[in-house]
């Protein structure tokens, strides 16, 4: 599954997209077959669900956590750490980088420039057709312009994300891909994964048969069981 992407995934969505949700299951899947894993955390928008709030968890798993240069969680200045441009040298890494989706979040790849190499990268956009600003096709072609302008990437593969928490059926995944199929046809971009919560879908197989992209299987990190 992961191991065919390039070595350099950059994550992003707009608000409420769920890209944080995937980036950590993503990463955690990473851990099982790369040497050296590594997810930073760019997202200095969103200060609800952040891939540093799950350090412990992902560093037990051997995944190196990169974040901003201020340690505590309950401080949001948006400082980034030098480290975060080490895995584009070092080779050896596998690296995720959870970038917030917003004009403002974008813009932060752009301050690495010529450091990172485009053709190591994989710019995954993550997409929840029932969150505001991504619920139409058209609204979806406007975030990705918005996306590729402020952070110098092209958008490589889609993410179906398509979800309402714990109501979600098999029907609300399918009609996202309708939407993404449509996008994709317009854009050449394909769907890379098609998301699905193993709380939410038993039948995974037969979600496979209906569907683009790659199923990848998920379960809760980042929302608690009440909400």
């Amino acid at each position: 599954m992961v191991k065919e992407d390039r070595r350099i995934r950059i994550i992003t969505g707009y608000y409420g997209s769920g890209k944080t949700e995937f980036a950590v299951n993503y990463a955690f899947q990473l851990a099982k077959i790369a040497n050296k894993p590594a997810i930073a955390d760019l997202d200095i928008v969103n200060v609800y669900f952040r891939s540093r709030e799950k350090t412990k968890e992902l560093e037990e798993a051997g995944i190196e956590v990169i974040s901003s240069s201020v340690v505590e969680d309950n401080c949001d200045m948006p400082a980034l750490s030098s480290k975060i441009a080490v895995p584009f040298l070092d080779k050896r890494y596998d690296y995720i980088m959870d970038l917030g989706g917003s004009e403002v979040g974008a813009k932060v790849l752009g301050r690495f420039g010529d450091t990172l190499d485009r053709s190591e990268v994989d710019f995954f956009m993550v997409v929840n057709i029932y969150r505001p600003e991504t619920g139409t096709v058209e609204e979806i072609m406007h975030q990705i312009e918005l996306l590729e302008r402020m952070s110098g990437c092209k958008v490589t593969g889609f993410v179906n994300n398509s979800n309402l928490i714990h109501e979600t059926t098999m029907e609300d995944i399918i009609a996202g891909d309708a939407y993404l199929r449509q996008v994709s046809d317009r854009t050449g971009i394909p769907i890379r994964y098609t998301t699905c919560m193993l709380e939410e879908v038993s039948d995974v197989d037969a979600l496979r048969k209906q569907v683009q992209g790659e199923i990848f299987p998920m379960h809760y990190n980042m929302r608690k069981i009440w909400m």
